[in-house]
């Protein structure tokens, strides 16, 4: 961190389902929303060192390792001094009982022990107001009490514990009215998350990387409403640097959609995956879409893109809140929900708000043959073969469960004449599915196409494209994407891409390139098994917004299909 930046793969994820903290292996909270995921942050330290931090000072002290409490969001880390061990849990309670905020415990410290807590509201916009309040101290509607004597000094807080003495802090939403019980609020917090972990229970290939995979989604689940964010960051950049970067705290229906099938297939009892229907019938509707791709953590339109004064992670400007793209035609949106409300449907043997996604199904039966912004969001309408395909494939699908004939033929017929425009308009002069119609350019997402139940696997089609994906799109077993309106050579390794890659190799039986796939994205995984969304293949750095749903949920798809061939390994 001599830059005063923290390396991605550093960063840990504690959270309450209803926001999330972001903390360093020294123990810094370096990035925290309170209350919600989409709130403005108190600790923005990752974009800008002086964007506000929660940092530990103890002398000569070194990462040792951490580890989560069994499947739960309650991280324990351990430093390691000269004259000793320090062990820090930090969390954020669940639980009626307990109060909402972040707590820390502190275990006999080998020396002495320096807290400070450094606020900058607002994405750092203003100066913290900072008073005593009895026991506490108030920073602004927020409230921290400690084991030890609190002060203020200039415009931080400080907290200080002797060496030898165990100690705590915690940063509550509201002022506490009864005894502090850190203990108690620790094991209800545990059984939260046990009682959330016990709806998917995994076992099979890759047992732990599933494991942290599925602790991912859960921890960025909006509990309220049972939608799943891309991620709990902002402005982490696809280009050190450069100026794609943006705000993933929203609920995007492809991402989503896919996370829903990888949890259906992965085992779960339903209980999470169905409130996905739950949550998009309750989001605002657009004059022209039947739903916008995207929407808040409450279901609400996603206000437009604002620029903030801050330094951005290694100098990666603009950093921007909010995301333009939410009123843009995404097809495959519509497509991915299709298929999750087919597997939702035939795995759990209901049909819940069956009047949405038949208007869905209208929808993309009466609007596919139009140009979107496809599956990366691109400004320009597009003839998106990637958006067609999963069009096809959720109106076959979801027609299987048509109230009328007359609605499933009306589908079929739909589905017939994508597939029909699809082979006439979508191939490249060397006969692989190309990015949009007419072009001679390929991308990873194809490699879905046989997976989605478009296409076998071993067609001239496929082979071709596979085949210019591993001449131009791949490096070291990683595979990037392809962009319209900029050079993705520029990015990384789109990592969900390299899962679905895997997939395709599943389906063709080569387990040996599977392995090799999964090996080599597993390397940008970190210790605590959480992805960014792209990794640097030249420095080894992670790229990208963080943890990302998006990857967690395609890794967690090309497990179980592994499993399903029978394949057993241990990782």
């Amino acid at each position: 961190m001599s830059d005063g930046f923290p390396e991605i793969r550093d960063l840990a994820i504690i959270g309450d389902r209803r926001t999330a903290a972001l903390l360093t292996t020294t123990g810094t909270i370096v990035w925290y929303c309170p209350k919600q995921f989409d709130r403005p942050s108190l600790f923005a330290a990752l974009l800008d060192p002086k964007g506000g931090s929660w940092a530990l000072h103890l002398p000569n002290a070194t990462f040792a390792s951490r580890r989560y409490l069994e499947d739960s969001g309650i991280l324990e880390t351990t430093l390691t001094t000269p004259a000793g061990e320090l062990h820090i849990t930090d969390w954020m309670s669940m639980g009626d009982q307990t109060p909402r905020g972040i707590c820390r415990r502190f275990s006999p410290v080998p020396a002495q022990l320096i807290v400070t807590l450094q606020a900058a509201p607002d994405y750092a916009r203003r100066a913290p107001n900072l008073h005593h309040q009895n026991q506490c101290i108030q920073i602004d509607q927020h409230y921290l009490y400690a084991s030890h004597p609190l002060k203020i000094v200039s415009e931080h807080v400080e907290l200080t514990i002797p060496v030898g003495e165990a100690g705590w802090t915690t940063l509550v939403d509201e002022p506490l009215t009864e005894p502090i019980a850190l203990d108690t609020w620790l094991e209800t917090t545990l059984e939260c998350w046990r009682q959330i972990a016990s709806h998917a229970v995994y076992h099979g290939p890759y047992e732990r990387q599933v494991a942290a995979s599925m602790r991912a989604l859960r921890l960025l689940t909006f509990e309220e409403t049972g939608g799943v964010i891309a991620a709990p960051t902002i402005a982490l950049p696809e280009v050190i640097g450069g100026k794609r970067n943006y705000d993933y705290r929203y609920v995007w229906l492809r991402d989503a959609g896919m996370i829903v099938s990888a949890l259906t297939r992965a085992g779960s009892d339903g209980t999470e995956e169905r409130r996905f229907l739950d949550f998009i019938c309750t989001c605002d509707r657009d004059g022209t879409l039947p739903i916008y791709p995207f929407s808040t953590i409450n279901g609400q339109p996603v206000s437009h893109e604002e620029t903030l004064a801050l330094r951005g992670y290694r100098e990666s400007t603009p950093v921007t809140i909010g995301n333009s793209a939410s009123n843009q035609l995404q097809l495959d949106a519509y497509g991915n929900v299709l298929l999750a409300a087919k597997l939702i449907y035939s795995c759990f043997d209901t049909r819940e708000h069956w009047s949405l996604i038949e208007q869905l199904a209208d929808f993309l039966a009466a609007h596919w043959h139009k140009p979107d912004h496809g599956l990366w969001e691109e400004q320009v309408q597009q003839q998106y073969t990637s958006s067609k395909v999963i069009a096809a494939c959720g109106l076959e699908y979801i027609a299987e469960f048509a109230q009328t004939d007359s609605q499933a033929q009306r589908w079929q017929t739909a589905a017939q004449a994508i597939r029909k425009f699809v082979t006439r308009e979508c191939l490249t002069s060397a006969g692989a599915y190309a990015v949009v119609a007419g072009s001679d350019a390929i991308d990873v997402s194809a490699a879905l196409f046989p997976v989605w139940g478009f296409t076998a696997p071993d067609t001239p089609e496929m082979l071709a494209t596979i085949e210019g994906l591993e001449r131009d799109y791949a490096t070291a077993n990683l595979y990037r994407r392809h962009l319209e309106e900029f050079d993705s050579r520029q990015e990384g390794a789109f990592l969900a891409g390299t899962f679905w890659v895997a997939q395709y190799w599943i389906m063709r039986q080569d387990f040996q390139r599977v392995h090799a796939i999964l090996s080599a994205a597993l390397e940008y995984a970190n210790d605590l098994g959480l992805f960014a969304e792209e990794a640097d293949t030249k420095t080894g750095r992670m790229l990208g917004n963080f943890p990302q749903t998006f990857v967690h949920a395609a890794f967690i798809g090309a497990v179980i299909d592994l499993k399903a061939e029978g394949i057993s390994w241990q990782c």
